[in-house]
């Protein structure tokens, strides 16, 4: 029982590394720098085009080279992003830091939600994982709230120097991870079956979505509602300064913004009998609430709208997790996290620019 709890305690301590930044606010970032919404919103785009490309082959890597080893990949490929960030000059090198990032998102997702559940299956204790995923959320509302708190302080010292700290950062990180363990059966990486053992797993993986279209259905009600409260947390970085809030205020309105989130992952544990179809009707209709007061004008409305918003979100997203865990196989079990992950990127590739026109005119 130590053994599980110490590789639980390693994923917590890895993802408030991994999500605890200086640079959480990179919209208001970049619009200080001087870039309009609407190229914010088409770097945006670049970050859901790579992460098309690239989220279900990381998942495959992970599950056949190891989720423990994805998770150091992920890390190193944030620490070289954080360089081109802040070497960058123009819109294409932010585009390409970006892209990096999200490739850094691609390989760490999956793999560490696919870790924990298999590393509990295996001490017979897989009832914890929505509790698990419920910290996680937290972990990540909380930690992005202070990142967009220190907001000011960021604009403050500077792109430049808020990035470098994210590099030191990332090395702490890489350090923790190391000290994780995986069981994983004996693969034979020769040259002649690594190709094979990619394929196999991909092919596996579409046989099981063929015949599990719940698990299909689930993903996609769950990538919209998500999609719609990432888009209005994005642009309210941006909108709220024009809505009259004192500097002073902004970094407390996001971080209030992200305790919802961390309300709604909470409160989601205590109501298990309410069914999943409840659940999503409720927390659709309130995210649509929340972009809806985003064009009342009125800083205190916004801010509570980004609340109720991100309170759905990781509501849904804990339910919809916690059931999607208890139907994926092991052995591609990464691989069909990042299936999920890739059905909320084509959703936001297409929702992205056009909420970058439509704020840039209300």
């Amino acid at each position: 029982m130590n053994t599980i709890r110490k590789q639980i305690g390693y994923l917590y301590t890895s993802s408030v590394l991994g999500n605890l930044s200086l640079t959480g606010a990179w919209v208001a970032i970049l619009a200080a720098r001087g870039y309009s919404l609407v190229e914010i919103g088409f770097v945006e785009t670049v970050f859901h085009v790579t992460s098309i490309i690239f989220e279900i082959p990381s998942g495959i890597f992970a599950d056949v080279f190891g989720r423990k080893n994805m998770l150091i990949v992920g890390s190193i490929l944030r620490m070289i992003a954080n360089v081109v960030m802040i070497a960058s000059g123009n819109l294409f090198t932010i585009c390409l830091s970006i892209a990096l990032h999200a490739m850094s998102y691609n390989f760490s997702s999956g793999s560490g939600d696919a870790l924990a559940y298999d590393s509990l299956k295996i001490y017979g204790e897989e009832s914890y994982y929505a509790k698990y995923e419920s910290d996680q959320l937290s972990i990540y509302r909380l930690c992005n709230g202070i990142s967009t708190l220190c907001a000011g302080f960021a604009l403050y010292i500077g792109y430049r120097a808020a990035y470098g700290m994210d590099i030191l950062m990332c090395l702490v990180q890489i350090f923790v991870l190391d000290r994780i363990w995986e069981h994983r059966e004996h693969r034979d990486h020769k040259a002649n079956t690594i190709v094979r053992a990619l394929v196999d797993c991909w092919w596996e993986s579409i046989q099981f979505l063929k015949d599990a279209r719940r698990a299909i259905v689930l993903m996609l009600v769950n990538s919209l509602v998500g999609a719609g409260d990432i888009l209005l947390l994005f642009f309210l970085q941006a909108k709220l300064p024009e809505s009259g809030i004192p500097n002073a205020l902004l970094g407390m309105a996001l971080f209030i913004m992200e305790l919802g989130g961390i309300l709604g992952a909470r409160v989601i544990l205590l109501c298990d009998r309410l069914r999943y179809r409840t659940v999503f009707v409720l927390t659709g209709f309130l995210v649509l609430l929340g972009i809806a007061v985003e064009h009342s004008g009125n800083y205190v409305i916004m801010t509570l709208g980004g609340f109720i918003a991100a309170f759905s979100d990781d509501a849904l997203q804990v339910r919809t997790n916690t059931i999607l865990q208890n139907m994926f196989p092991s052995e591609q079990r990464a691989t069909l996290i990042s299936m999920e992950s890739f059905i909320f990127s084509m959703i936001m590739i297409v929702l992205s620019p056009l909420t970058g026109i439509l704020f840039s005119w209300w």
